[in-house]
């Protein structure tokens, strides 16, 4: 008889929305807004838990992240995808809070770091649109080329409402 893997998760209530975290038990491994996210693969045993350190970390980093403060601890993650959507999601962690970027801009950063000509912008946006941990790893933070807000998994209200947040409060460290 075949094991299932066991995803581990909790449930956080943010001011845009209720929100699901889970975890393999050591690192956050999704975190999603509830109405927009589908549900768990089929074949994995789902365990609510809510004392994970992980948990923890996550919930204190979207406590000061609501409250308009720039998390000073981040919750270890892994994130088990290609290496091409890795790296996006590099580029997309080092977008600082309160700042956006283009998909066109990651796209020729990508190409710089692997020495190639050219990387498409839509494929960096499909990368985008898988990203599984949102807010921390932000995906917000990136638009259209045209500065519209393109594509987000939750919800174009929320990312317009997220990018206000971050540009009033300007992250003050905590």
């Amino acid at each position: 008889m075949k094991k299932h893997k066991t995803i581990f998760f909790h449930h956080y209530l943010s001011p845009l929305g209720a929100m699901t975290m889970t975890s393999d038990g050591e690192s956050l491994t999704g975190l999603w807004f509830d109405d927009c996210h589908p549900p768990f693969p089929k074949d994995a045993g789902v365990k609510e838990k809510a004392d994970l350190p992980a948990f923890r970390i996550t919930s204190y980093w979207l406590d000061s992240y609501f409250a308009g403060r720039i998390p000073a601890l981040n919750p270890p993650l892994t994130i088990c995808d290609s290496e091409f959507r890795k790296m996006v999601w590099e580029q997309l962690l080092a977008i600082p809070y309160g700042h956006t970027t283009t998909y066109s801009d990651i796209a020729r950063r990508i190409a710089r770091r692997k020495g190639v000509e050219r990387v498409s912008a839509q494929a960096v946006g499909a990368a985008v649109g898988h990203n599984p941990v949102l807010l921390i790893v932000p995906c917000h933070r990136v638009i259209g080329a045209d500065g519209s807000m393109t594509g987000y998994s939750a919800g174009i209200d929320r990312k317009r409402r997220l990018l206000k947040m971050e540009k009033e409060t300007n992250g003050k460290k905590k």
